[in-house]
C-alpha cells in the first residue's frame, strides 16, 4: 500500500503544472503582434527599436525579413543580402543568422 502512495505522490508531483516549462518563451515565433502586421501589411512602416535587433549572430525575425526585398540571392555558400528600409543585411538563408548589418544612412 505504502508503494501504490509514494507512486501516486510521485506522478502528483511530476505532472504539476507549476513544474511545466513556459511554452510560451520556449516557442518565441519572433513574429510581431497582430495589430503591427496588419499596419505592415497595409504598407505601414515597422515599430521604431527594430533595429536594435539587428546585430551579427542573432537570428533576424520572421517578421522582419517578410518585410524585406532580396538584393543578391543565396550564393553558393548560402548567404542572401536584403534590404530593409535603410538597412542592408547579410544573412545565412536556411537559419536567417546575421552575418553583416550595413547602415545605407549614416546617422
Amino acid at each position: 500500500m505504502k508503494t501504490i502512495i509514494t507512486l501516486a505522490v510521485l506522478i502528483a508531483v511530476c505532472f504539476n503544472p507549476a513544474l511545466a516549462k513556459n511554452e510560451k518563451n520556449k516557442n518565441k515565433s519572433h513574429s510581431l503582434p497582430p495589430g503591427l502586421q496588419k499596419k505592415l501589411d497595409r504598407g505601414g512602416s515597422l515599430p521604431p527599436g527594430w533595429q536594435k535587433k539587428l546585430v551579427k549572430g542573432e537570428v533576424l525575425e520572421e517578421a522582419i525579413y517578410q518585410q524585406s526585398d532580396v538584393l543578391v540571392p543565396a550564393d553558393s555558400s548560402g548567404l542572401l543580402t536584403v534590404r530593409v528600409e535603410d538597412k542592408v543585411i547579410r544573412l545565412m538563408e536556411s537559419t536567417r543568422e546575421i552575418v553583416d548589418v550595413l547602415d545605407l544612412l549614416n546617422r
